[in-house]
């Protein structure tokens, strides 16, 4: 049990002084892109190093198998230079046994990530995209509330407000359409209720609509007019309203199951965000297949020699892992394998990987 212990402190210092490192050098890294992209914009240097801040959060929350790989290396070089291993093998402690240990602290540190850092790096990815749109122009058309959809739009007529019940997978066919327009003043200056609205291009078209003039009607609806279908200018696009859902990390996990709901409940495919969730949920699992990969290559004495190469071959499988837990996600979304299996299945198979190569190299 004392052994275990040590080990495990071991590995979470490791962990945490490769994770400050790799956030030391995510953030300049941020910085320098961050300037790159808005010193044209006239932003002040505290409002790139602000940007760069928000953004640093979820790179950094994206390598963290790469993080936690490389310090499950540096913790079995250090134990196999100081003969550490050596000393655990001497008094009959397996090397199956001794990785209990760093795969708890593993899992623990995944299971932190998802409950702590992923609810962060969603807030941060918000704010970063309301700043930034203050320098690059409006950002999102489109949001979901437990009232229905949302849109916006404008033109030179002003602002205009969109609310449906519902809606087509593109978002190009709304249902219980509601269209509120603001004159450029301010005021309201016409509300319209419709049966169903279709975007195409340049223009929303309405059908069973009813106009209600409020922009110096003194009886809205004793003026309201009738018209079995009708056009409204607009300047959205199909393209526009699928992006204004943004990533799935921008919701955070507590929030997602609800927001995948709303998602179905408004007719739109919820198949990334379903994905995304399984992904995040699975991150323990793959956080521990990563140590025992780490571990099946550097685990051994030093003067077994070939450190470098081992060293490299962790690294390599590592990416070839990761690769491959990106490629099944991206199959998930698309629809083409089922999505728990797009998100369980790689680190599943990382773990029985890591195992074999263990079990294969393992002496006693």
């Amino acid at each position: 049990m004392i052994l275990d212990a040590y080990i495990a402190r071991r590995f979470a210092q490791t962990l945490v002084y490769t994770f400050v490192v790799f956030a030391l050098l995510i953030s300049f890294v941020a910085i320098a892109d961050t300037a790159r992209r808005f010193s044209g914009d006239g932003a002040s240097l505290a409002q790139i190093v602000r940007l760069a801040l928000l953004s640093a959060p979820e790179s950094l929350y994206e390598i963290t198998p790469l993080i936690t790989i490389i310090a499950v290396i540096f913790l079995f070089l250090g134990l196999a230079r100081t003969s550490e291993l050596v000393v655990v093998r001497a008094v009959g402690r397996s090397g199956l046994r001794l990785l209990i240990a760093p795969v708890i602290v593993a899992m623990l540190a995944g299971v932190i990530g998802v409950s702590v850092l992923n609810p962060i790096v969603a807030a941060t990815g918000r704010q970063f995209e309301a700043v930034a749109a203050t320098f690059d122009g409006p950002g999102s058309v489109l949001s979901l509330g437990t009232s229905g959809l949302w849109l916006r739009q404008g033109g030179v007529d002003g602002q205009t407000v969109i609310r449906a019940e519902r809606a087509n997978l593109s978002g190009t066919q709304l249902m219980g359409a509601s269209f509120l327009t603001f004159s450029p003043e301010g005021p309201p200056s016409r509300r319209i209720e419709a049966a169903s609205a279709r975007l195409d291009p340049g223009q929303w078209v309405l059908t069973d609509a009813k106009i209600w003039p409020l922009q110096g009607a003194q009886n809205p609806e004793a003026q309201a007019e009738t018209a079995a279908s009708m056009t409204i200018p607009s300047t959205l696009t199909p393209d526009q309203i699928r992006n204004s859902f943004g990533t799935p990390s921008e919701v955070a996990i507590w929030d997602l199951p609800q927001f995948i709901e709303r998602l179905q409940q408004a007719g739109f495919s919820a198949q990334r965000h379903r994905v995304w969730l399984q992904m995040e949920l699975s991150s323990p699992a793959f956080l521990a297949a990563m140590v025992l990969i780490g571990a099946a290559f550097t685990m051994r004495p030093q003067r077994a020699g070939r450190v470098g190469l081992n060293v490299l071959l962790a690294i390599i499988v590592a990416f070839a892992i990761y690769f491959i837990r990106n490629f099944a996600q991206i199959l998930g979304e698309n629809g083409d394998i089922p999505v728990v299996l797009a998100a369980w299945v790689p680190p599943i198979a990382a773990v029985g990987l890591a195992m074999g190569l263990l079990l294969q190299r393992e002496d006693g």
